[in-house]
């Protein structure tokens, strides 16, 4: 494994394109975390490096650096992604490392303060250095096409929520069904079971959503 690296001020100031000046404004802001002081020196590393990165690219795409505060402090504040699978526990999801600012070209102009504390505490985003992970590819790649189809994110977000409620709820119907007839070392076995019965179910109450709204459609015209 390579050494961590450190920079002094002017190093790290030269190797993220800024001035020195730029730089402990950014510290003032308290974008950047502080760095290890050694008496009169201080020393930086490569999160340091990362983080002035993501806000040079975060400032070209259009945010102010009031917004890139926030989404600092949303992150920093965020549950760490060991936690996060921890309290997830065994997955058959594939997590997503991000960027900050890969997330912010995913959903353009709309990974807000407010979008990303929601993401957050759904437990759908976590948090390791200035990386974020996503718990699910599956669900992150939904997300971004329902906002390119012009769906605000804030509105994918709730929704979520509100599916989130209706699969615990299937969830422990499930579970209940086999721990009262089978035993739980059962459940992983009969798990892609549950999977196919609730995608089945799914499947016709769309048709059957959008067969009533054909029926309505044609009794207006």
């Amino acid at each position: 494994m390579a050494d961590k690296r450190e920079y002094r001020t002017q190093e790290l100031a030269r190797e993220a394109g800024i001035t020195v000046r730029t730089l402990r404004f950014y510290r003032e802001r308290k974008l950047l975390a502080p760095p290890r002081r050694e008496g009169r020196i201080a020393w930086y590393d490569d999160r340091h490096l990362a983080r002035l990165r993501t806000i040079a690219a975060l400032l070209d795409r259009g945010h102010t650096l009031n917004g890139i505060a926030e989404l600092a402090d949303a992150l920093d504040h965020g549950r760490d992604v060991a936690d996060l699978l921890g309290v997830s526990g065994p997955t058959e999801e594939e997590p997503v490392r991000l960027t900050p600012e890969e997330l912010a070209a995913r959903f353009e102009g709309q990974a807000t303060p407010e979008n990303l504390a929601a993401a957050l505490d759904l437990g759908y985003l976590g948090t390791d250095g200035d990386e974020i992970v996503h718990i699910s590819r599956r669900l992150l790649d939904v997300s971004t096409v329902l906002v390119r189809e012009g769906i605000p994110l804030a509105a994918v977000l709730a929704a979520g929520a509100r599916v989130r409620e209706h699969a615990d709820a299937l969830a422990d119907l499930f579970t209940d069904l086999v721990l009262n007839h089978a035993t739980e070392d059962d459940l992983p076995r009969l798990r892609p079971m549950a999977r196919s019965v609730v995608e089945a179910e799914l499947s016709l109450a769309f048709d059957r959503r959008l067969q009533k709204l054909e029926r309505s459609a044609a009794g207006e015209a």
